[in-house]
């Protein structure tokens, strides 16, 4: 069976944008046969990195940190998929991500290797599958090339890791997916972005792969995009005059 770990960055977990597409994501790789795993930062309370490499020279393979780490450490091991979800912050993940991801270092030597012609770190034995990782994200802008610092960085941690890129699930403009949702519009208008997520979770697992065409209708224009602005604006200045 395939274990996945999920990293929730979302500081709304299970209730903001990116959980919209994140949960019918995770509902298709459970139904295709995946064990799936949730942690949230949020509730994690890890630190940052002190940078004195303990564990890599005084105790080979452990943090000295005493934190939320913990209990990410066993499961980062055991995953073959590690899926990392985050709204996007300015051109990358939120800081309790970036300070989980500063943290991973027990999971690697050391000792540097060169790879693909560049220089890299060894797994630790035993401390690391090779496996995957999947990026799930939602911005408040209308293009999805914002997204593409983001990917870079994934795609980094990727090969630092020793791990294969599978694909994101990016969605545009996702407070208006959001907007529809929670004023309950109907089923019709976003059933397919939904239908689409599921469908990408149950590729990964049954097939190894996400396809193209799948993610891209995750991503797929809502609505025009000066027709969002306005209303994202209309929006913004409603809440100011609530203060």
């Amino acid at each position: 069976m395939r274990k996945a770990l999920v990293i929730n960055g979302s500081p709304s977990m299970d209730r903001g944008n990116t959980a919209l597409i994140l949960n019918p994501f995770l509902g298709g790789m459970k139904r295709a046969g995946a064990s799936v795993d949730v942690l949230y930062t949020k509730k994690l309370r890890i630190n940052a990195c002190c940078g004195q490499f303990n564990c890599w020279h005084k105790t080979p393979g452990k943090c000295w940190q005493e934190d939320g780490m913990q209990e990410a450490y066993p499961k980062l091991r055991e995953a073959d998929i590690w899926v990392f979800a985050a709204p996007l912050y300015v051109d990358g993940f939120p800081g309790p991500v970036k300070m989980l991801l500063d943290r991973i270092l027990p999971l690697v030597e050391p000792f540097i290797h060169i790879e693909d012609g560049r220089c890299r770190h060894s797994l630790r034995n035993g401390s690391a599958r090779q496996g995957k990782i999947v990026l799930v994200s939602n911005c408040g802008f209308w293009e999805i090339e914002h997204f593409d610092p983001l990917i870079a960085h994934t795609r980094a941690i990727c090969k630092n890791v020793h791990r294969g890129f599978a694909g994101a699930l990016l969605r545009p403009h996702g407070p208006a997916l959001g907007g529809l949702v929670k004023m309950g519009a109907p089923l019709f208008l976003y059933e397919d972005i939904l239908k689409a997520a599921e469908e990408a979770g149950r590729q990964l697992i049954a097939e190894g792969k996400m396809l193209p065409k799948t993610t891209r209708a995750v991503s797929r224009a809502l609505l025009p995009r000066g027709l969002y602005v306005a209303v994202a604006n209309r929006d913004s200045k409603k809440k100011l005059g609530e203060r």
